[in-house]
């Protein structure tokens, strides 16, 4: 027997078609479907995969409730007309002498003008002294003052009128039409006229959110609820922060979709077939329905309940699966809620997969020829 000699042009393409194939590597927007699977806790990983259905979707759609405290809600109206600490008072002070104590020799009445209530909710008046002010309505403050004044000069008649002043103000900010500072009145005394009066919003009501500042306490609703639920359309205080922002929330979309982005969400529930007709579906070309994936770090009580098995303490990690080619795919996929923070990722088809290394050969291959061609 003898053996075949090739020439050295030949053995040279031989050695590149042999390299071509064993370094035949192809792209890939992510994992394989299989590689997913073994990532289950039943293969040693970390993530328990749940097949979605109506059961699981009941559990796991459980939004973010926003929504005031009893403590915000249950606060009355402060009176309008009640006297507080920044407010500025204005006192006219008519005497029945021609020369009174306060009035000029050519009038009968002096006018005290912008008298700012201190932080101690006191007021200095000429004769009077320091009068306490805040707690008292303007009236209430009449009569003390008249009764001081009597002592001094006949018969004086006080006229008191209040400005609110800085200590009862409220702020708004973000997505309103005129930010600012604004008095605390009969006419703005809860949070929706608050904001009517800063010029409405400037964003969308579905998914404008309101957060209160009281002090060290934060809490948020929805706008849209305010109208709705009368019990949330609080009662204002002084220093009150109010910032109107959009909805925060996101969700990314990668792998076999008409395109992969971080989306926000535009309505207060977004399901997972609303979210992937956000990047334009699944490509055609590419995708396999069978394998929509999920990937979500559940709460403790979700994942028990999803489970049935023992009690978490922490948070798990989850992968729901999709089959849209079910026969209730469709209806999952729609009754799926997606969450803030949530992945949803789309694998590619077999196919897709085997023709674009196919394809990778294929120009592997030619190029190995080309070589062989010029070698010999």
């Amino acid at each position: 027997m003898f053996a075949r000699s090739f020439p050295k042009g030949r053995t040279l393409a031989l050695t590149l078609a042999i390299a071509a194939l064993a370094s035949c590597t192809v792209s890939r927007d992510g994992p394989r479907k299989s590689e997913i699977f073994a990532g289950s806790v039943m293969n040693q990983g970390d993530a328990h995969i749940i097949m979605v259905n109506k059961r699981v979707s009941q559990a796991a759609n459980r939004t973010d409730a926003l929504g005031f405290s009893h403590a915000l809600k249950a606060g009355a109206i402060l009176p309008s007309d009640v006297i507080r600490p920044g407010d500025v008072i204005r006192l006219n002070v008519y005497e029945n002498v021609p020369d009174g104590l306060l009035a000029s020799a050519e009038a009968n009445n002096a006018i005290i003008e912008e008298i700012q209530v201190d932080d101690a909710g006191f007021i200095f008046v000429p004769y009077a002294g320091r009068v306490r002010a805040a707690g008292n309505t303007p009236d209430a403050l009449r009569r003390m003052l008249t009764r001081t004044l009597d002592e001094q000069t006949p018969d004086p008649q006080v006229l008191v009128s209040r400005a609110p002043g800085d200590g009862t103000t409220v702020s708004v900010t973000g997505g309103v039409n005129a930010q600012g500072v604004y008095p605390v009145t009969r006419a703005t005394n809860r949070l929706s006229s608050v904001v009517a009066t800063a010029g409405g919003i400037a964003i969308p009501l579905e998914t404008a959110q309101v957060l209160i500042t009281r002090g060290n306490r934060q809490e948020s609703a929805w706008l849209q609820d305010i109208f709705s639920d009368p019990s949330l359309d609080i009662a204002m205080r002084g220093g009150d922060r109010v910032l109107i922002r959009e909805d925060q929330r996101a969700f990314s979309v990668l792998g076999a979709t008409g395109a992969s982005n971080r989306m926000t969400f535009d309505t207060r529930q977004i399901s997972a077939i609303d979210a992937l007709a956000m990047v334009g579906g699944l490509d055609p070309m590419r995708a396999d329905p069978t394998g929509v994936f999920i990937f979500r770090d559940e709460t403790p009580d979700v994942a028990t309940e999803i489970l049935g098995i023992g009690r978490f303490v922490t948070d798990q990690r989850f992968v729901y699966v999709l089959d849209l080619t079910a026969p209730t795919g469709m209806f999952n996929a729609r009754d799926f809620k997606i969450r803030d923070g949530d992945t949803i990722f789309v694998t590619e088809a077999s196919a897709a997969l085997w023709s674009r290394q196919i394809a990778a050969l294929t120009g592997s291959l030619s190029a190995v020829g080309t070589v062989a061609n010029i070698t010999e």
